[in-house]
């Protein structure tokens, strides 16, 4: 081989060598893109993964009147943008509305039958807290309410919510399991109709939530009934299928069995589900 040869030969192995070394920064910078592009996009799924802000309607046992609408507060202040309207009323009464497409969102009842009676047209239930039952007196017990066998008395006027409703149900399961044989003087909707003609002296005294007799203190007399006597009444919650805001809905109801949303019901009576 010539000298020219041999030296053009040299020239071109040391070219092709720095192209090679100018080429791989190039490369590492392509990378880099095509990395901030992948980045890019799970940030963005990550962001839309998030449950947007909602007008929710959320449909409540009359039980959990006072214990939601603080609960609500804080959601809402926790979760900008998020409004919640309640609406309240016997278990059986918010089924009804169910089944009668009324617009909402969530559904929490108080008890587990009226839920499983839904299947079609809610989410999969979680229970969120669990409740027992009082008898409530009137102020100062002027009877002397001792316990369950007490409200036989005919002296007494009674009253108990009517038995399709979850209280009402609860209701008579203890006393038929006790051989009680009551004579309410009424059958009301919901609990916190029971306790009203209680607090308002229309009935002597009447069974309600160990949480709402709770509220009215001032008003009522709590007499406990024992756990062998008692019933437990168990609060599902659910996400329903013909809300427009799946999403939010489904993210608050998964919230109700938070640490922080779990604090705010035992504070106020309710027991761990």
């Amino acid at each position: 081989m010539s000298t020219v040869t041999s030296f053009l030969n040299r020239r071109r192995a040391a070219a092709a060598v720095l192209s090679a070394a100018l080429l791989l920064p190039l490369t590492a910078c392509g990378g880099d893109k095509k990395d901030d592009k992948a980045d890019s996009a799970k940030a963005s799924a990550s962001a839309s993964a998030a449950p947007k802000a909602a007008n929710l309607t959320v449909l409540a046992a009359s039980s959990l009147t006072d214990v939601f609408k603080t609960a609500g507060d804080v959601y809402m202040k926790t979760h900008p943008g998020t409004k919640i309207t309640f609406s309240f009323a016997g278990s059986q009464e918010l089924a009804a509305q169910v089944k009668q497409g009324a617009p909402a969102d969530v559904l929490a009842t108080a008890d587990t039958k009226t839920m499983d009676g839904l299947k079609a047209e809610t989410g999969n239930p979680t229970v969120i807290a669990k409740n027992r039952l009082v008898i409530a007196a009137g102020k100062d017990n002027p009877f002397k309410v001792d316990e369950l066998k007490d409200l036989a008395d005919t002296k007494l006027k009674v009253v108990l919510a009517a038995p399709e409703v979850p209280v009402g149900r609860y209701s008579k399961q203890i006393l038929d399991a006790q051989k009680i044989e009551v004579k309410p003087v009424s059958q009301e909707p919901n609990v916190r109709a029971v306790l009203s003609k209680v607090e308002l002296g229309e009935a002597d005294a009447g069974l309600v939530y160990k949480t709402d007799a709770a509220k009215s203190k001032d008003k009522v007399v709590a007499v406990e009934i024992p756990d062998e006597q008692n019933a437990v009444a168990s609060y599902p919650a659910a996400t329903l299928k013909a809300s427009k805001n799946a999403e939010a809905a489904a993210a608050f109801v998964a919230w109700l069995s938070s640490p922080e949303a779990q604090r705010i019901l035992q504070d106020a009576g309710f027991q761990q589900p």
